[in-house]
């Protein structure tokens, strides 16, 4: 096929740091984001650019990667549709050594179907390991934005390892900022650990305005999620690197448990189709995560050379329903009941049989809701949440076990949710005060959701939980870093998201040495 022609020169800093207008983008059809994207003298484009929801690249293998995008002209349409006709749109994409595209290494078509939401997952294979690589696409006669990917390193090397994780990025309540601080960071790989996009309709104190009502049907999901994907910040953080990613529970609603909504709900199943359709239409996934009906596959392993094994968790889709009527519940005896799963039996043993096979330096859980123990009621009577593992005891301490006496070096538990950074040791038992540490468990707090936050440093918490080690409730991301001596996390902090372009701050570090699961301050 022929090359696809370059619309200006573009820099590798340009790519990591100057958005989308940096990343080879024109004027994208007179649109405000148009407006705030555009590249002056870089060529003439369609007025219907299709491209207005950027690239991404995600679940990297040692000889590929998926390359996404999805064509949306109009892409906050009420119908969903994105301004696409009914019909399949072929799509072309160049895959080069370089950011000038001067070695195409590969190049093809893929088609863009009115099915999937126009969206495109191009799964590359023969490509180098712990390679990086530059993509591109071309519809409709215009060309997108320029991202950055990596293949992951062949399987038996160690090396190092950038990576970012984050979770929990409500539109209304405050600006993407936390993205592009990612990015600056020049991450190998970036995790997203659930809560993409959130359900509810507009209300009132929201920052940005979230259009559309609560989401329910497919074309409410597809427009709030190429809301999200208009945000310049979170096209940039997916231009920059690949993503591995889990959905929680607001990519469908508040609090859902397999197939029992928050609230009695005769449409649930229904809502819960559509949306995992327009969760896979618009992630970096492949097509074994293709939904078929209301299910999707969306536990999956992933290697970075010998260095991290990355078992990502589904805990939505197999859990029995929260205990106690969930919420923080003091007294409830049913969370200990050993026939309660969070996991679901066949995803335990798929988690277990991984941590016996293991041959890498650090295992790695990124997952949802909050995994160590912790008493949110301060005082002689405790509180804990049902919605977290704290409402399946038996199941977090058979995996718990599992980390100890297998094959797992360094076992480490990435989690979301909570819209606050906590750090913590995990525990063989955490009902046995003497138990020792199996792992460590880095929390990320959320990009916005939340608001601004405060400094409150809630002691009174800290002091019933020992094995916590850390809180801090301002918005942001976890840095870490991993070697084959240590793991490194940073707690990067900004100040405000109720403002654009806050900046960003290492509030807390720490290191957890080969073969030493404690949390050392840095």
């Amino acid at each position: 096929m022929p090359e696809i022609p370059l619309p200006g020169r573009v820099s590798r800093r340009a790519v990591l740091l100057g958005g989308a207008a940096a990343l080879g983008a024109t004027a994208l059809g007179g649109s405000a984001l148009a407006n705030a994207l555009s590249l002056p003298g870089a060529g003439t484009r369609r007025l219907a650019d299709p491209f207005t929801l950027g690239v991404a690249s995600g679940d990297p293998l040692p000889d590929g990667v998926v390359l996404w995008t999805r064509l949306a002209p109009e892409p906050t349409a009420d119908d969903g549709l994105g301004g696409m006709p009914d019909k399949a749109v072929p799509v072309q994409w160049e895959v080069a050594a370089d950011e000038q595209f001067s070695k195409i290494v590969q190049s093809g078509e893929a088609q863009a179907a009115p099915e999937l939401g126009h969206s495109v997952h191009v799964e590359l294979e023969g490509l180098q390991p712990g390679a990086e690589y530059f993509y591109r696409f071309r519809a409709e006669g215009s060309i997108s934005p320029v991202g950055r990917t990596r293949t992951a390193p062949a399987p038996d090397a160690l090396g190092e390892l950038t990576m970012c994780f984050t979770s929990c990025a409500h539109f209304g309540q405050g600006y993407f900022t936390a993205y592009r601080r990612m990015a600056e960071d020049e991450p190998g790989l970036i995790l997203h650990l659930g809560d993409y996009q959130y359900e509810y309709a507009a209300k009132d104190g929201d920052v940005r305005k979230v259009l559309g009502p609560e989401t329910r049907t497919l074309a409410n999901y597809r427009q709030r999620h190429a809301q999200y994907k208009t945000d310049p910040d979170l096209q940039l953080a997916h231009a920059t690197a690949p993503w591995l990613v889990v959905f929680d529970d607001h990519e469908v609603e508040n609090n859902w448990a397999d197939e029992t909504p928050e609230k009695p709900d005769d449409g649930f199943l229904d809502r819960r189709k559509v949306a995992l359709q327009a969760y896979y239409e618009n992630m970096p996934l492949r097509a074994g995560s293709k939904p078929n009906g209301i299910d999707i596959q969306l536990y999956r392993r992933y290697g970075w050379g010998s260095l991290v094994n990355f078992h990502l968790l589904d805990t939505r889709q197999y859990r029995d329903d929260q205990a106690c009527g969930d919420g923080v519940q003091s007294g409830c005896t049913d969370r200990e009941d050993p026939d309660r799963s969070i996991t679901g039996a066949e995803q335990e043993k798929w988690i277990i049989d991984g941590f016996r096979d293991t041959t890498a330096r650090w295992d790695v859980l990124g997952q949802q809701v909050f995994f160590s123990k912790i008493d949110l009621t301060p005082g002689a009577e405790e509180g804990y949440n049902m919605d977290a593992w704290d409402g399946y005891v038996a199941n977090r301490d058979r995996i718990a076990g599992a980390m100890a006496d297998s094959a797992v070096r360094n076992g480490v538990v990435l989690t979301g949710d909570v819209h606050r950074h906590w750090a913590a040791e995990i525990k063989r038992t955490h009902d046995d005060p003497e138990s020792r540490a199996v792992g460590t468990e880095f929390i990320t707090t959320s990009v916005t959701s939340g608001g601004d936050g405060n400094d409150d440093g809630n002691g009174d918490v800290l002091k019933e939980n020992p094995h916590v080690k850390f809180y801090a409730n301002r918005r942001g991301y976890v840095r870490t870093k991993f070697t084959e001596a240590e793991l490194r996390a940073d707690y990067r902090v900004l100040p405000y998201v109720s403002k654009k372009d806050a900046p960003a701050e290492t509030a807390k570090s720490f290191v957890v040495e080969d073969g030493n699961p404690a949390l050392n301050p840095a």
